[in-house]
């Protein structure tokens, strides 16, 4: 269930999950693995006997990412599970979760316990969610969550299919879908992530939703984003 994607850094792909208004969304998890043993697991998905016991055998899970605010379903079975393990928040989580003790907040400042191999990217400035994108240095990879998204044609039918289409959720390559482009009033905050975002050497990019990139990762955000530039 742990496929390896680079040097310390897997996926795991999880069950389809139904979200608003009937939509399906496949569900994907990475895992990375600190030099000290510890693992940082973002955007848990579905906890089973199998899926721990490959954890296990990896490392120590210490970290717990929910990477923005629509990502939250399983967390709290890993918080349970993993009692130990610290939980971060994406901004505006905590009020959504308040059944989940978190134990950080991200911000612009560094996370201490994986600064030298692990760089995050607040992008603000959006009224569906404040998602924090990330970047494993040792593979080169980004990871996006809900900003770039993918599907494959006959993923979605009837009505869906057509919103789809319209959404640039099932465009030729992965895009920013319309509604969250039309969601960033606060274009000079989101570029100003954008800014740090592409600073980062990437090589590699993951996105929840979508086919990953295994090449040319920082001309593809440039192309993704380049609606953001105008």
């Amino acid at each position: 269930m742990l496929v390896e994607f680079g040097p310390n850094i897997s996926i795991v792909e999880g069950p389809t999950v139904t979200a608003a208004a009937g939509f399906h969304y496949p569900t994907r998890m990475v895992v990375m693995k600190l030099v000290n043993g510890d693992l940082v697991l973002w955007s848990p998905t579905a906890l089973t006997d199998s899926l721990m016991s490959s954890i296990d055998a990896l490392g120590t899970v210490r970290h717990l990412i929910a990477p923005n605010s629509l990502h939250h379903t399983f967390l709290g079975d890993w918080q349970r599970a993993y009692p130990e393990a610290e939980v971060y928040a994406s901004p505006g989580l905590r009020e959504k979760r308040p059944d989940i003790i978190f134990d950080a907040d991200f911000s612009d400042s560094p996370i201490e316990a994986w600064a030298d191999e692990i760089d995050h990217a607040v992008m603000r400035g959006n009224r569906i969610t404040t998602e924090v994108v990330f970047f494993h240095r040792q593979s080169g990879t980004a990871i996006f969550t809900d900003l770039i998204q993918q599907f494959p044609r006959g993923w979605f039918n009837g009505w869906r299919a057509m919103v789809a289409r319209l959404d640039l959720m099932t465009a030729a390559e992965p895009e920013v879908p319309r509604k969250f482009r039309m969601a960033f009033t606060d274009r000079n905050a989101a570029r100003q992530s954008l800014q740090h975002i592409l600073t980062w050497p990437t090589e590699k990019v993951i996105v929840a939703h979508g086919p990953p990139i295994t090449k040319n990762g920082q001309a593809f955000i440039r192309r993704a984003f380049r609606w953001l530039a105008k």
